[in-house]
């Protein structure tokens, strides 16, 4: 018995020892090969040993700031045309990067909300430029190491919060927050305009060109505050027919009445019936023959699409605005003596405005499938989970609208805030990459952030609901870049998008992009199949991200502030 175990399988001794031993082996093996099958997350438990992805810094002056379909210099040098801003419209890579953008030196975790709206960390946008060119009127100053945002602005010469006061009072029918919801801020400055609605409960799009303020976009979403990267160059922009309620213009160096006033007529598309139009701008109220020839040219056009002057002063500081009002019925426009501009013949397109050219004509009136024209919707904050005046177009579609907007409410007061690993607290800029009907969205309402609600250009069109409720979006192709910068998002949300969405796109290309847009100790947090969260995890394990799952359809995973070393 003194024989040791290793010497009897040597020698071989006891050959039905041997052979049972052999045997209980194999079994085991074969145990541990089917536990890992039917449990596919065990095959990517090492960070280290089971992920193929190797990743790269990307490379280049503007890395760090890096948005691949506004930064394809090569095809922005090769233009032919630049009349029209198409230096900044989208030209994306043929193939989408998969590098991973930079950190700036000595990059932070942002300044909480609310504090952000008055001060962010000057080495997270580290641009000054803005400081100097616009440093008496109030935009942007640098204390010590910070960014401070005074409300000023170029045409708020007495502050924001007097200009926007200043505003309602020439027009009570505004009503912030109750009859005017969701604003449209054409060329934004560091959004300090939408910034300080957001006491008014009013939610406004903030957007501007990328690199014509240097960063104005970027100083706006660390701020807190929504905002996007677009133009009104020669394309559509990525919004629904009839979705504003105000949309407003500073100082915004767009020529309207350009092209047969194509600008403008942007604007008329995606302004809702009775929606506002104030146009805050030097043509209005200075009298030298450039400006009042400017003026006469926004008069003609203006009254050539029925647009009513509703208000037009000068407040005590010199600056003057007008307030114009889309009509909400068709009286007008049979009236006209010259049908200039047409009316649009959009029977059989679809509202999707992604990559279409800009139109000299005005979109019809919108009806619902009995021929009746829309109405405005509810005040807020009942318009949110009322029907949406764009359901009238289909039937049957309010209960399933109900349903939608009862599950988001169940699911992210019983899951998401309660169960999940997420420090909501940190919270402010939110994505949803696949909205619906904005039920996630709505169900946050209460919580101190807002959304960006996305809807795919390969899914229902439901970015009209999504308006209707007072809520905020725009179209995206996931298979290209996102209009951001870096780092400007604390929190992704996607709802089974990636199994339709991997047919079409890379799923690598798309996790570089989520981290390019997401801020580290920020979070993705995705509802999907099994199978899909097999293959995204290992993926995410390679940026090193810590990752949760709940309940076998819910990932949770944390950005780090892991970057690959420089090659040099």
């Amino acid at each position: 018995m003194a024989i040791s175990v290793q010497k009897l399988f040597k020698e071989r001794k006891f050959p039905f020892i041997f052979t049972l031993s052999i045997l209980l082996s194999s079994a085991i093996l074969v145990l541990v090969l089917i536990s890992r099958v039917k449990n596919p997350l065990f095959l990517y438990s090492d960070t280290r040993t089971q992920s193929s992805v190797e990743w790269e810094l990307c490379d280049g002056p503007t890395a760090v700031d890096y948005v691949p379909c506004l930064d394809n210099f090569k095809v922005i040098k090769a233009l032919k045309n630049r009349r029209h801003m198409e230096r900044r419209e989208r030209h994306c890579p043929k193939v989408s990067p998969r590098c991973l953008v930079p950190l700036p030196k000595g990059f932070k975790v942002p300044v909480p909300w609310p504090k952000s709206r008055d001060m962010i960390w000057y080495d997270n946008v580290p641009y000054s430029k803005l400081v100097e060119y616009k440093k008496d009127q109030n935009w942007v100053h640098k204390s010590g190491d910070y960014f401070v945002f005074p409300g000023g602005g170029t045409q708020f010469k007495e502050g924001v919060a007097n200009y926007i006061k200043f505003i309602e009072e020439t027009l009570p029918l505004i009503k912030w927050g109750k009859h005017v919801r969701v604003i449209l801020d054409v060329g934004c400055g560091v959004a300090s305009f939408g910034g300080s609605l957001l006491d008014k409960d009013v939610l406004t799009m903030s957007f501007a060109p990328k690199d014509e303020h240097e960063a104005q976009i970027q100083f706006a979403l660390e701020r807190g505050i929504p905002a996007i990267l677009s133009v009104i160059g020669t394309q559509k922009l990525s919004f629904p027919d009839n979705a504003y309620d105000l949309i407003h213009c500073a100082r915004c160096r767009v020529h309207w009445d350009i092209d047969g006033g194509q600008p403008l007529l942007e604007l008329n598309r995606i302004l809702r019936p009775g929606g506002l139009f104030v146009w805050s701008a030097t043509p209005v109220y200075l009298e030298d023959e450039t400006h009042q020839n400017q003026w006469k040219a926004m008069v003609n056009l203006t009254k050539s699409m029925c647009w009513k002057t509703l208000a037009k002063t000068v407040d005590s500081t010199g600056v003057g605005f007008v307030i114009y009002q889309k009509p909400v019925s068709n009286s007008c426009y049979e009236k006209r003596t010259e049908n200039s501009p047409a009316i649009c013949d959009d029977k059989k397109r679809k509202n999707n405005s992604w990559y279409v050219p800009l139109s000299g004509c005005l979109s019809p009136l919108p009806v619902d499938n009995k021929g009746k024209l829309f109405s405005w919707p509810m005040p807020w904050p009942n318009r949110l989970n009322s029907k949406p005046v764009s359901l009238s177009t289909e039937q049957d579609a309010a209960p399933k609208f109900d349903e939608d907007t009862k599950h988001w409410s169940e699911l992210v007061s019983h899951v998401f805030l309660t169960t999940l690993s997420i420090n909501w607290s940190s919270v402010r800029n939110v994505m949803d990459m696949n909205a619906g009907t904005g039920g996630f969205a709505a169900a946050l309402i209460d919580q101190p952030l807002w959304v960006m609600n996305v809807v795919p250009i390969d899914m229902p069109d439901t970015l009209s609901i999504i308006y209707d409720r007072g809520l905020i979006g725009v179209y995206h192709d996931w298979c290209e870049s996102f209009n951001t910068y870096p780092r400007t998002y604390d929190l992704l949300h996607s709802s089974y998008l990636f199994g339709k969405l991997s047919q079409r796109c890379d799923m690598v290309e798309m996790v570089a992009e989520m981290d390019r847009i997401l801020r580290p100790g920020g979070y993705l947090l995705v509802q999907d199949t099994i199978g899909m969260i097999k293959k995204l995890k290992p993926i995410l394990q390679s940026l090193h991200w810590s990752s949760t799952l709940h309940q076998d359809e819910f990932i949770v995973a944390k950005k780090g502030f892991w970057r690959p070393k420089q090659v040099v």
